[in-house]
């Protein structure tokens, strides 16, 4: 997945200043506790990092967007 591709359903699934939030403050378990720009820039692959975001938020990723 692009990094573009990736931004656009992070902003798709929570609204764009949410997901710059979430980027920022939240740690995900399964990215090592790493934020989500932690993981970007240690160069995790982003479709790893959305499957992370999906596992967390499977209530507010809709599934077109999985």
């Amino acid at each position: 997945m692009r990094l573009t591709d990736f931004w656009t359903r992070l902003e798709e699934a929570f609204g764009a200043p949410y997901a710059r939030s979430i980027a920022a403050d939240h740690s995900f378990t399964e990215l090592g506790d790493r934020t989500i720009n932690q993981a970007i820039a240690d160069g995790i692959d982003t479709a790893t990092i959305w499957r992370a975001v999906v596992a967390a938020y499977p209530d507010r990723v809709p599934s077109r967007l999985r």
